[in-house]
């Protein structure tokens, strides 16, 4: 995989882990394992005994049992990633508690803040910082990964007042160097935000699918570009959907009863006054203002808080470069104009 002046510039930076370990060989775990294996030794591990011999065929270095995995991470002070879902996460915790308590962790699940408190609860002594790559498809599995799935996509690092910056060099600079740029946010933040724009459509998505199914044969034949757009995501593994769906209950409540709302209210003027323009207008101008760019400038932060880190990613900026020296932590990135 060649070298991005973002890839190049983290390698110099000393911020990159000095291993990983993927716990979790799916289609982000297998893409992680896969794309880092050029930037540090990197070794994973999968539950499943196929999937395993599916990605030891590839080339990569895979454990037979987590307690092996685990001892090679904490031989080389390797970041471990947790990337099954994240039903999985507990008793991947709590053999990481018996077998690696100091760590140095992150995931890649979807939602953030149930996850920071089972970390909290199960493996509080590991240095951890929660991930998130906004990336993937619909294809899951080792076949499905793709070591460029993460070039130009947004990875989410969350954090709070007590999270270990050096921690969070490592997981931001792994991030970097696969090709991300960085948003920093903390849990709740992510959760709320993923409600809308992810975890939302898939379930909308899924209300679709059953709707046009009912009307078969004829919807069937006649479906087309709107319905394949917007049902898309239907075609995910329906437990991996449940998963992070379930996990996220608190803020996808909130964004439901939001959705619901405005489909309530399209129901009803349009049975008593046959009138969709509030709610067609209204949901046009949101299309118009999420594709819209907003003004941006390039930003430099010199040693910077984690207050600065979170002010940033909360107005809509984002991290594009981190440099370490025994001094000094300069980070790069885009953020708004004032």
């Amino acid at each position: 995989m060649d070298d991005s002046p973002i890839d190049a510039a983290v390698k110099r930076s000393q911020a990159l882990p000095q291993g990983l370990c993927v716990l979790g060989l799916g289609l982000i775990g297998g893409s992680v394992l896969r794309a880092a294996s050029d930037l540090l030794p990197v070794s994973g591990w999968s539950p499943s005994e196929s999937t395993r011999a599916e990605a030891a065929a590839s080339g990569a270095q895979i454990h037979p049992t987590l307690d092996q995995a685990l001892a090679w991470a904490v031989d080389r002070d390797a970041l471990v990633m947790l990337a099954s879902p994240v039903t999985g996460f507990e008793s991947m915790l709590r053999k990481i508690t018996a077998k690696a308590p100091e760590v140095l962790l992150t995931d890649v699940g979807s939602v953030k803040a149930s996850v920071a408190r089972q970390v909290t609860a199960i493996a509080p002594l590991t240095r951890y910082i929660g991930g998130h790559p906004m990336a993937g498809t619909s294809a899951s599995g080792f076949a499905a990964a793709d070591p460029d799935l993460f070039r130009g996509a947004a990875w989410v690092t969350c954090l709070q007042q007590s999270s270990n910056p050096i921690a969070w060099d490592g997981v931001a600079a792994l991030a970097l160097a696969l090709g991300s740029h960085v948003v920093p946010v903390t849990a709740a933040d992510h959760d709320s935000a993923v409600a809308r724009i992810s975890h939302l459509p898939h379930l909308l998505a899924l209300a679709l699918a059953q709707v046009a199914a009912s009307g078969i044969p004829l919807t069937r034949t006649l479906a087309a570009g709107s319905f394949r757009d917007g049902s898309r995501v239907a075609g995910t593994r329906p437990e991996l959907v449940q998963a992070m769906c379930e996990a996220n209950r608190d803020a996808l409540v909130d964004a439901f009863d939001e959705s619901l709302g405005i489909l309530g209210v399209a129901r009803g003027t349009l049975a008593s006054t046959g009138s969709l323009a509030k709610t067609v207008e209204a949901g046009h101008r949101g299309f118009l203002s999420m594709q819209q760019e907003p003004a941006t400038t390039e930003v430099t932060l010199n040693n910077p808080t984690i207050d600065d880190l979170l002010t940033l990613g909360a107005d809509g900026g984002y991290i594009t470069g981190l440099r370490r020296t025994a001094q000094e932590r300069i980070v790069t990135g885009i953020g708004p104009v004032d």
